[in-house]
């Protein structure tokens, strides 16, 4: 049977896998994608953002030494322009992201998949 679930992840971040952990304890199938090595296009950028409810700002990763580089603290950026940012910097996305279906939720923290198990 094909898992219902898809995790988009950075194998190496800790919440990434505290997020495994907690699908494998209970015993939940899902596929894993990592889209620092597998790159995520526009579309597929624009579908798990839809499917969260969340913008594009929602999703970016303070974090990343890039979001300084660019200077996306400040702001005056568009949502287009974030989008390809993001296909052009995948560090720039938040993880990880889950999807299911017609729903995906930003896992941070890991318990929100709950939203989708439900």
């Amino acid at each position: 049977m094909e898992p219902e679930l898809t995790v988009y992840e950075k194998p190496t971040c800790t919440t990434c896998r505290n997020l495994a952990a907690l699908l494998d304890e209970r015993g939940i199938d899902f596929d894993r994608v990592d889209y620092i090595v597998e790159p995520l296009g526009e579309a597929k950028i624009r579908e798990l953002l839809g499917k969260a409810g969340i913008g594009p700002r929602e999703a970016l990763r303070a974090k990343a030494p890039v979001y300084k580089e660019l200077g996306l603290a400040e702001g005056d950026h568009s949502d287009d322009e974030l989008i390809a940012l993001m296909v052009e910097y995948p560090e720039l996305l938040q993880r990880p992201i889950v999807e299911r279906g017609d729903r995906a939720v930003l896992a941070r923290p890991v318990e929100r998949v709950e939203e989708l198990l439900g």
